[in-house]
């Protein structure tokens, strides 16, 4: 007696879950109908979404820049305090489409150096050991790295980037709201009037469920990687900058070696010139978001013996 009193109590809370993930993906599916029948034409959809995109992503930036700045507790470099410094970014702000950035040091984790904010605004953050740890000339490659990066915006057009992906994948999930709810109500209703409510992932419909949440975790990593892929193809354009300003490809190239040789390969996506070793496999090139050292390195020493011009002397 028990017993059936339990199956008619978990029968009862399978209906009541059908009852209310059905109420819930017709509100949903009323929602998503009222927005589509009111849509605006195509071009005018388009431009709004394309408006709302481009300005959440350009405050997210924004504060995401100032935010960095803060987490970092970076320090102003005086240009009294370092002449010879401030010449160099001079000199390479007058050589490179950018504004004089202003120069920032800060105790990071390891040796590094990061890029934020534009060719007109930006900011340089140079971690305090890579003045020990690195040569002017090697330095000095460091900084047109940096700069290369402010000349084309690249902070910017990454964060514009994920800020087009969740867009993308936003829209795709409002759009399949109400048919996820309702498959997963069923899912769970029939796993509990079966008396199996753990299991209810294990059925054809919440088989079904998982494979419509499958599809847009793929379109999320698909976006995913081609940002990334962006991001590397601009690291090696920033390294092809700096030694086209320079003419140092070998300074620059001695410059990541050092800093490879100290950089923790799992610390964190801040920094535009973070580097790893050869411990990495496959799976995780695909997801970096720059190239591998020694490939960066091969480059500029390739550039270094297709080149016999004489240096230009920024110092």
């Amino acid at each position: 007696m028990a017993r059936l009193g339990l199956r008619l109590l978990m029968a009862l809370v399978g209906l009541s879950l059908s009852v209310f993930y059905g109420v819930a993906a017709w509100l949903t599916y009323w929602l998503v109908a009222t927005v589509w029948a009111n849509r605006p034409p195509l071009g005018t959809t388009l431009l709004v979404v394309g408006t709302m995109t481009v300005l959440f992503g350009y405050l997210s930036y924004q504060f995401g820049t100032a935010r960095i700045i803060s987490s970092l507790d970076a320090v102003e470099i005086p240009r009294a305090e370092a002449p010879l410094l401030y010449e160099d970014v001079d000199r390479l702000a007058a050589e490179m489409n950018v504004s004089p950035p202003r120069v920032l040091v800060a105790e990071m984790s390891l040796p590094n150096a990061l890029s934020l904010g534009s060719a007109g605004n930006g900011v340089v953050v140079v971690d305090r050991a890579l003045f020990r740890l690195l040569s002017d000339e090697e330095l000095l490659a460091i900084l047109a790295h940096e700069f290369a990066h402010l000349e084309s915006r690249d902070s910017l057009v990454q964060t514009l980037g994920f800020s087009a992906m969740r867009t993308v994948v936003g829209l795709v999930t409002f759009a399949l709201l109400p048919l996820l709810l309702f498959v997963t109500g069923l899912a769970r209703a029939v796993a509990w009037i079966r008396g199996r409510p753990t299991q209810w992932s294990e059925g054809l419909l919440g088989r079904f469920r998982s494979l419509v949440h499958n599809g847009v975790a793929v379109l999320f990593l698909v976006f995913t990687l081609l940002i990334r892929a962006h991001s590397r193809r601009r690291e090696f354009a920033a390294d092809d900058r700096a030694v086209e300003v320079t003419g140092r490809p070998l300074a620059l190239a001695r410059a990541l070696t050092k800093i490879d040789r100290v950089t923790d390969p799992n610390w964190g996506l801040l920094s535009p010139l973070y580097t790893y070793g050869d411990e990495d496999n496959g799976l995780g090139e695909l997801f970096s978001t720059h190239p591998a050292t020694e490939d960066r390195v091969e480059r500029l020493r390739e550039h270094a013996r297709a080149t016999s011009r004489r240096p230009v002397r920024l110092r």
